[in-house]
């Protein structure tokens, strides 16, 4: 017998909530769904586009957090990578390219997937992608 699941949401560890929220929100597109506190001072943050759902967590507490994010810290980020689903990978690039993101144009991939790479304010590695 199985675990019966239906989806997984991933959390994120991030330094600066509202720079990521102007990301994930106002530049890809989710919608606040759930959040533990008032949005200028938020520690948690439920989000969705469609069907897919991504947790937003501040790294530290407010009077915790250090005046700048820890290198290391970020630099590990890039280890840790979000695939969406993705059928219009061109379209995805255009929204992004039109909302000023520094993303390249996608390419498809020996393994028969069309590819579209970018970061997050974190350094977290964000990729659309659809077979061919």
């Amino acid at each position: 017998m199985t675990i019966a699941v239906q989806g997984a949401t991933p959390l994120l560890q991030v330094f600066d909530m509202p720079a990521s929220l102007a990301f994930y929100r106002d530049v890809l597109g989710f919608e606040q769904i759930d959040a533990a506190g008032p949005e200028h001072d938020v520690g948690w943050m439920l989000l969705r586009l469609q069907d897919t759902y991504l947790m937003l967590n501040t790294a530290y507490e407010r009077h915790e957090r250090p005046a700048a994010p820890d290198p290391a810290r970020i630099a590990a980020h890039a280890d840790t990578g979000l695939f969406f689903a993705c059928p219009d990978v061109d379209a995805a690039y255009a929204h992004l390219h039109a909302r000023g993101v520094d993303v390249q144009p996608p390419g498809i991939r020996e393994y028969g997937m069309k590819q579209l790479y970018v970061s997050d304010p974190d350094g977290y590695a964000l990729c659309f992608q659809w077979p061919v």
